[in-house]
């Protein structure tokens, strides 16, 4: 073994024995005022598996998480498992996981990113041809994981800059690098609907408060803040990188389309059902207060009543059950659960629901504590600069270390903090710091995108920072002084 090797080795011995300290010992540690033993211990909980969440992994310590909770004594091992692994959040996660793996297989990814492209507007200009771009991803994203998306999207910037005969040193092809990373994060942000990190943050007020924020809520603030922020964004690829776009000359619609095959009967059934499951968790939300008494309103109250993992397990039964024109299932289980679902991330959501409910437990008392303590301060300063600071803590936070780890941080701390204040829509703070989360694509760190388009040469780690900064900071002005008077509209 290698010294370089055994030093890593000593590091990671470490870092487990410094959070094991913290989880199991903390409890042991003189009292800070006012907090219990056992808030000491949670405590101590919380800082150790944020430490191997940041240090080492983002699975396994998640299950050890559940372990440790099991320790403190106000808290029941059954009622731990079942707000975790046995959560609605969780198996909501899983199913939406499975079917979304249903839709990717399918090519209707590529098909409606090829439609935008090549549109006739899309080709009367260079900047037209971005906007559609840009626009294509966002549109897709709003259903489809953020990292799968960009993987999607690879093959067909990289077609681009072989149609345009770009170079790795040409700004336009900097632009349309650095605008598939940014726009991923974008679109991930503006609805739940296969992103974890806003389900993350729903999580933690549901589990305070034991009420969902719907969808239609989340998806009325998310859409609108995420095409303004998108706007922006290219208005300052536009006028401050200012790149060359004479290449857009070359441009070859016809060189994506002629290879096209038809889409098939199985594709369009996928679509169909997927649809439909997408309406099932928008539609009753919207309409439920609308109806008028009757048969109607008495289905989208039992539909909105079982939650949001009825739909996609629904579908995902439906998919399973329905055969393809080669006499298969329309998806295979086995395969959706094995190559569909991004495991550690369920598991770590099913570990946050499980200390969302330690920190916010009135036995144990942090709630309260961190309520007294920060309120006063709080409570005298402008609801618009608490609601830019959450902001803030959350996009800097997201954009240097794990979006699991902000989502869950940052709006356990909003949803503890402001939950006592009448001044301030805390379901709405909770809805930006769950959408801002998931706007990580500005370091290396934030996403494995940023770190793939930061080394793939069409642009480089120090632009992508620059302008990822810059796309953040815009964000968070438009998430104070729009998105939150939007959540009040919505009220």
């Amino acid at each position: 073994m290698s010294e370089s090797i055994k030093a890593s080795v000593r590091k990671h011995y470490l870092t487990v024995c410094i959070a094991l300290a913290f989880m199991f010992l903390f409890r042991f540690v003189p009292a800070i005022p006012g907090l219990s033993a056992s808030a000491m211990q949670v405590l101590g909980i919380f800082i150790g598996v944020l430490i191997l969440w940041l240090k080492i992994s983002i699975s396994w310590p998640s299950v050890l998480l559940i372990v440790a909770l099991g320790f403190v004594p106000e808290l029941k091992y059954s009622t731990i498992l079942s707000g975790s692994y046995g959560g609605g959040t969780f198996v909501f996660l899983m199913f939406t996981f499975a079917l979304t793996y249903a839709l990717s297989q399918t090519s209707y990814i590529k098909r409606i990113a090829i439609a935008f492209i090549t549109s006739r507007f899309a080709q009367k200009g260079a900047w037209r041809f971005i906007t559609l771009y840009c626009a294509s991803i966002l549109f897709i994203g709003m259903f489809v994981s953020p990292t799968v998306l960009f993987f999607v999207y690879l093959p067909i910037v990289e077609e681009i800059y072989s149609i345009l005969g770009l170079k790795k040193d040409d700004g336009f092809a900097a632009v349309l690098m650095m605008s598939t990373v940014i726009m991923c994060g974008i679109s991930s942000g503006m609805t739940p609907i296969s992103h974890v990190f806003p389900i993350l943050a729903l999580n933690a007020y549901e589990t305070a408060y034991n009420t969902q924020i719907s969808y239609a809520y989340f998806m009325g603030i998310g859409i609108p803040c995420g095409l303004i922020t998108a706007i922006l964004v290219i208005l300052v690829f536009r006028f401050l990188l200012h790149p060359d776009t004479s290449a857009f000359a070359n441009f070859d619609a016809e060189a994506f389309t002629k290879d096209q095959k038809p889409v098939t009967k199985d594709e369009k059934t996928v679509l169909t059902v997927f649809i439909i499951v997408v309406l099932l968790w928008v539609l009753p939300g919207m309409l439920n207060s609308a109806l008028p008494d009757g048969i109607l309103k008495t289905i989208c109250t039992k539909i909105s009543s079982m939650g949001t993992a009825f739909p996609p397990m629904a579908g995902l039964v439906t998919l399973c059950i329905l055969t393809g024109e080669d006499g298969k299932p329309l998806l295979n289980f086995s395969e959706a659960f094995s190559k569909g679902i991004s495991w550690p991330a369920v598991i770590m959501c099913a570990g946050t629901a499980a200390l969302g409910s330690a920190l916010t437990n009135e036995d144990i008392g942090i709630t309260l504590w961190l309520s007294s303590a920060l309120s006063p301060a709080l409570s005298s300063m402008p609801v618009t600069l608490m609601i830019f600071i959450f902001c803030f803590w959350a996009a800097l936070q997201t954009n240097l270390s794990s979006n699991n780890v902000t989502a869950t941080v940052v709006a356990t701390a909003a949803v503890a903090v402001t939950g006592s204040m009448t001044s301030v829509n805390t379901m709405g703070l909770v809805v930006l710091i769950g959408m801002m989360s998931a706007y990580a694509f500005a370091t290396p760190p934030a996403m494995p995108c940023v770190a793939v388009a930061g080394s793939s040469g069409w642009t480089n780690t120090t632009q992508m920072m620059k302008y990822g900064f810059i796309a953040m900071i815009i964000s968070v002005v438009i998430f104070t002084f729009a998105g939150y008077p939007i959540s009040l509209a919505l009220l």
